[in-house]
């Protein structure tokens, strides 16, 4: 069997593009679930890992199953929304330091008042339980 041009594009290539997907999907999948906040439902507040500013409502965070922390609105004002180039996601990020926060999607179908869904990178928040006390 012959191997290599086949007059569009080299079976090397193929190959190559293969491998550097499925390394991108591989790597992703192994992301999945790993979120610190994924699981956690207490009430408080999630704030920018980066400049702590207040982002989120625990009452606003729901189990979407997608393995990333899932809130259905942020704060008046504190959460930009920039279209990515490929115009299938739209990106978050903090609206006080720039900070990556995720994606929101709309229109999955969730039961939330918004009808979106913010995919949140755990590492991009902190939480603050609502028992917490303030340090001296």
């Amino acid at each position: 069997m012959y191997y290599g041009w086949t007059g569009d594009i080299s079976f090397c290539a193929i190959l190559s593009l293969h491998d550097f997907f499925w390394d991108k999907t591989v790597s992703m999948n192994r992301l999945r679930g790993t979120g610190e906040y994924d699981k956690v439902f207490q009430e408080g507040v999630y704030n920018c890992a980066g400049c702590g500013t207040p982002l989120y409502k625990s009452t606003t965070k729901f189990n979407s199953g997608c393995g990333w922390p899932a809130f259905y609105e942020g704060f008046p004002g504190a959460i930009n929304r920039t279209p990515d180039p490929d115009g299938r996601r739209t990106e978050i990020t903090c609206a006080a330091c720039g900070g990556h926060l995720g994606h929101v999607f709309k229109g999955e179908g969730f039961s939330v008042p918004t009808d979106e869904r913010h995919c949140v990178n755990s590492v991009s928040i902190k939480f603050v339980p609502a028992d917490a006390t303030p340090s001296l």
